[in-house]
């Protein structure tokens, strides 16, 4: 292992674009930490230190500020992270199924490729200016850090704020740029990679708070959980069904075609990270809805805002667990069936004279690929739902549900973009040396 890496250094294509990567992901973390204009440094770190003690505090900013590596809170130039890219661009895929336009692009190819990419940047900008907008105005209102009293704008002036929205939607932008840059002429995977940089950045300090607020021996079980929580997933994630195709021969003046036998590779959780992220995101609403909804001092909170307080903020309480659940399952088939479409992968098939062997052509072969899909969907589901508690379960378990790294939306994404950043490494490899990075 050691000598594949020392070997991927010592080619200089492969090394000027891992050496590239790093910088880029230097910068992005730098831009991190760099306040925005008019963002009071001192009183925002003033603020973190008294939420930590809080888990509530933030909660509902707790799935932006992931991706963020943290940023968000900092109210930094790179404040808004990489959410609206994602945004964008689970809104753009779910557009093809309302906009024909948008499905005619998809099927013509890189340049039908091009301009939905397009697309997407100009959402993304859109998206950066409303969410700017946004925490800015939640920060105006000191909700963003609940009892946390200072001052952390100093200004008030419409102009000011104007310059700190136009900052931040700059800083998607620019991050958004650093993603093209890293996939054109670094290892690829630029979005995905600054994602993984981003949550992984936050594993030192949360291990460290687990370390400090309870004993060693808690941390070793943390650890120890990790491990086997990332062993599982890469085991589920690597997990697929394969599909047996073949196609017939056929004779091309004296040539023979054809006759070869493959397969469709249905993976087990073809969702990915998504459903997890819409439920979080959905469940996140009411919590903010009450957050401003708070009554001024002497009045009476409303019973809708007591409620969600107690059932619908508290990772912990079994209702917001079995909500939690069960809004991913259904937004796995949800997204499955938008993704997955059994229809056109049988006619692709029928066009090219492939066939499932036992299976007819047409009709039937989408009937049985809809079933092989819904029962596949069905186990990515319920891994998906499992996956997501487990920093949930940790907090009743352990009590360290705001510092618990290994679970939900983190170890889904770590675990996914480091599988697929080694296969790319390995396949440039493999250019020059059959072994490639892993044996």
């Amino acid at each position: 292992m050691f000598s594949a890496v020392l070997r991927a250094f010592r080619t200089p294509d492969l090394r000027n674009k891992l050496a590239f990567t790093l910088l880029i992901v230097a910068i992005f973390r730098l831009g991190s930490f760099i306040p925005a204009p008019f963002v009071d440094f001192g009183a925002v770190q003033n603020c973190l230190v008294q939420s930590s003690s809080n888990a509530s505090t933030s909660k509902i900013y707790e799935l932006v500020n992931l991706f963020s590596g943290g940023a968000l809170l900092q109210l930094s130039v790179f404040a808004l992270g990489i959410m609206p890219y994602i945004t964008a661009s689970i809104i753009t895929q779910l557009l093809r199924v309302v906009i024909p336009h948008f499905e005619t692009l998809h099927k013509e190819g890189q340049a039908g490729q091009a301009k939905l990419t397009q697309y997407t940047r100009y959402l993304t900008i859109g998206l950066g200016i409303l969410q700017s907008t946004t925490l800015i105005a939640v920060a105006r209102s000191g909700a963003l850090f609940g009892s946390c009293n200072d001052q952390i704008l100093t200004t008030t002036n419409p102009a000011g704020i104007l310059l700190i929205i136009v900052t931040m939607t700059a800083g998607t932008g620019l991050i958004m740029w650093l993603g093209e840059l890293v996939t054109e002429r670094g290892i690829g995977n630029g979005m995905s990679l600054l994602i993984f940089t981003s949550i992984a950045s936050r594993f030192p300090n949360s291990l460290a708070q687990i370390a400090q607020q309870k004993s060693p021996e808690v941390l070793i079980g943390v650890i120890l959980i990790g491990i086997l929580i990332i062993a599982l997933v890469i085991l589920v994630e690597q997990s697929q069904r394969r599909v047996p195709v073949q196609y017939a021969k056929r004779m091309v003046g004296r040539r023979e075609y054809g006759g070869q036998s493959t397969y469709i590779p249905i993976k087990v959780n073809m969702a990915g990270v998504v459903p997890v992220i819409f439920a979080s995101s959905l469940l996140y609403l009411p919590a903010l809805l009450a957050q401003f909804n708070q009554p001024a001092k002497g009045q009476k909170v409303a019973a809708w805002v007591t409620w969600v307080s107690n059932y619908l903020t508290k990772g912990d309480h079994p209702l917001y667990m079995i909500l939690y659940f069960l809004m991913i399952f259904g937004f796995t088939y949800f997204y499955v069936a938008i993704t997955f479409n059994p229809e056109e992968v049988s006619d692709n098939m029928k066009q090219s004279g492939g066939f499932i062997p036992g299976i007819r052509a047409g009709n039937p072969t989408t009937e049985f690929l809809a079933f092989v899909s819904s029962r596949i969907t069905f186990t990515g589901a319920l891994y998906l739902g499992l996956v997501a508690l487990v920093p949930l379960i940790a907090f009743g378990v352990l009590g360290t549900s705001q510092n618990f790294p290994f679970g939900g939306t983190t170890i889904l994404i770590i675990v996914g973009v480091g599988l697929e950043t080694v296969k790319q490494i390995n396949a440039q490899m493999q250019q020059r040396n059959y072994e490639g990075l892993l044996k």
